[in-house]
């Protein structure tokens, strides 16, 4: 069923006002992304097979498993990245805030804006720190000097950076260190007010020290924030997150508490992997 409502047959329907299309995501329900019987084709290779998953709201959920086994590829279907990919498919129905977001009339700004995403390398727009976190409110319409400003401090504060770069605003981001350009990253992902932050490892470029504060950053954030991680980190997952899923080979084998996961796992694929028998 589709969020957008249709005509009533045999009755002329009232004259809809026109509803901001950032509004049309409800977040109110438990569960902030709905995947059901996903499958993913690039050309005639299928990479996602009859994926089912739902994500709870201000939770971590990782996602596990060897390379090239979809993790990756599911999680840029959740903002449509694959939508740059010639010859790509997607089948069966994503629903985030309610709607579905393969929905030929949804606006995918309006997407985006509430699905932001950090990728495995920090990569900062070359200008200052201020403006790469301003650059996303900007897009959209945001202009006074004093909201902005706001937003900035805000936004830093989140990431956990502001006391390191309330003197550096003006500077250059392409100075900051790689753990700075990252959590900057995450930073100006926050600036817009996104519901749903997607990270594809982005700690897997860092050092540990600099490892360990992003995932006290994502134990901060999911206060507020919906996080889904794909990570090669295994104690990584254990750690933060509170969901896990393991897949294999473009199929999603277990899902379920990062716990039961990783202390009782009900497949024995999974318990090779988790193990190191394999991966």
């Amino acid at each position: 069923m589709h969020l957008f409502s249709r005509k009533k047959e045999g009755a002329a329907a009232p004259k809809a006002e026109k509803k901001d299309p950032l509004e049309i995501f409800d977040f109110s329900g438990d569960n902030a992304i709905v995947i059901e019987d996903v499958d993913l084709y690039y050309g005639d290779f299928q990479a996602l097979k009859k994926i089912n998953m739902v994500v709870p709201k201000l939770q971590i959920t990782a996602m596990i498993g060897p390379s090239g086994c979809g993790k990756s590829t599911l999680i840029k279907t959740l903002n449509r990245m694959n939508d740059l990919v010639e010859g790509c498919r997607v089948e069966g129905r994503i629903e985030i805030g309610g709607v579905d977001i393969y929905d030929r009339r949804l606006d995918l700004s309006a997407l985006r804006k509430n699905v932001g995403m950090v990728f495995q390398k920090p990569n900062p727009f070359p200008m200052s720190v201020y403006d790469n976190i301003a650059y996303g409110p900007r897009t959209f319409g945001v202009r006074s000097r004093g909201a902005l400003d706001e937003i900035v401090e805000r936004s830093l504060r989140q990431a956990a950076m502001w006391d390191e770069l309330k003197d550096r605003l003006n500077k250059s981001a392409m100075g900051l260190s790689g753990g700075q350009q990252q959590r900057l990253c995450i930073a100006r992902a926050l600036a817009v007010g996104p519901q749903i932050l997607l990270m594809d490892e982005p700690t897997s470029a860092l050092d540990p020290i600099s490892t360990g504060k992003i995932e006290e950053l994502c134990g901060e954030l999911k206060k507020d924030v919906t996080i889904v991680m794909v990570t090669h980190n295994m104690q990584q997952a254990a750690r933060i997150s509170d969901k896990t899923g393991f897949f294999l080979l473009g199929e999603l084998i277990e899902f379920g508490n990062t716990d039961d996961v990783f202390s009782a796992p009900k497949h024995p694929e999974t318990e090779r992997y988790i193990t190191g028998r394999f991966g």
